[in-house]
């Protein structure tokens, strides 16, 4: 799958994209009355903070993600510090719009109350509001100053100064190595999930009538090179190739090698790109499936700060 490039916003304007589309028709649910203002030609100016939207609409970008969005900046202009997307959770779920970071650490994203984009919008553009604010006030579904609980493992915000290669494509899951220090508890893990296969993969030949439905084993493509040592959440969806509708990437870092039950940080690539969720290795092959049919969120296995996980219980 790829997707056109994104206009060049004018000066002072936030680019609206419109990713939900029916027999073509942009859809919009009932996103832009939420956010109020009122229409300008392809603008939305919302009310007293003078932020012009410009809605981007064209079936090219159906189903695009906050992860896909700093590819199709335009080059040769300024880049905007965010796009926002009315993606499917804004427009049938509920959820507020996606703020996308586009130049802290691209591809990571936080939802806002749609009556409050405005504020925040200009808070933004005017310096006030760093991204970096926005996600360490999020709450565990991912929304600004949300009421859903703090996170118990917040995202790191701060990045390592370098860059990382694009992840491998793949319509399932991915298991990335980011921390290189302890072979043998690398060894263990890879173990611990049923051992790798030739082609490098992780449960990707058990037979079903062995499966242990309260712990669904983990079907995952491994990554296992130094290229990705270090990698944080908030970095992975830029990572992740438009070309397959990748489950999620769960990582195996120092935490792993160091924490009881070689817990990973499974990473959002969809809902709230970037977003993290910390659980036993034994809980993410069911995390996986669960996503995949639909059956839960990925804020379900985000664990808040003073609640005892489900999992555990």
């Amino acid at each position: 799958m790829s997707f056109p490039e994104l206009v060049q916003p004018a000066p002072g304007e936030v680019l609206l994209v419109c990713t939900c589309y029916e027999d073509g028709k942009a859809q919009w649910g009932g996103l832009l009355d939420g956010i109020g203002g009122r229409r300008q030609g392809d603008a939305l100016v919302l009310g007293d903070s003078g932020v012009r939207l410009h809605l981007v609409e064209g079936h090219g970008w159906d189903y695009l993600h906050g992860g896909n969005v700093p590819a199709l900046v335009p080059g040769g202009g300024l880049v905007p510090p965010v796009v926002v997307l009315a993606d499917i959770p804004a427009v049938y779920g509920g959820d507020g719009p996606l703020l996308v970071d586009l130049v802290a650490i691209p591809g990571r994203g936080v939802r806002v109350p749609p009556a409050r984009l405005g504020e925040i919008l200009a808070a933004v553009l005017g310096g006030a509001l760093a991204f970096d604010d926005l996600v360490r006030t999020m709450d565990r579904c991912g929304m600004y100053q949300g009421d859903g609980g703090r996170p118990a493992f917040p995202a790191p915000t701060v990045p390592p100064r370098r860059s990382f290669p694009a992840l491998p494509p793949t319509p399932a899951a991915l298991l990335v190595r980011t921390s290189f220090d302890d072979e043998g508890g690398w060894r263990a893990l890879l173990d611990e999930l049923g051992g790798a296969d030739d082609d490098g993969w992780v449960g990707a030949d058990l037979d079903p009538d062995e499966i242990d439905a309260e712990h669904y084993p983990l079907a995952a493509l491994v990554v296992d090179d130094p290229a990705f040592e270090g990698v944080l959440p908030g970095q992975v969806p830029a990572l992740v190739p438009p070309e397959e509708h990748t489950t999620l990437v769960a990582l195996a870092d120092a935490r792993t090698f160091t924490e009881a039950g070689r817990p990973l940080t499974v990473v959002d690539l969809y809902d709230t790109p970037g977003n993290s969720a910390v659980l036993p290795c034994r809980e993410v092959g069911s995390m996986a499936c669960n996503l995949e049919i639909g059956n839960m969120d990925f804020h379900e296995f985000v664990a808040a700060v003073g609640v005892e996980p489900w999992w555990e219980e």
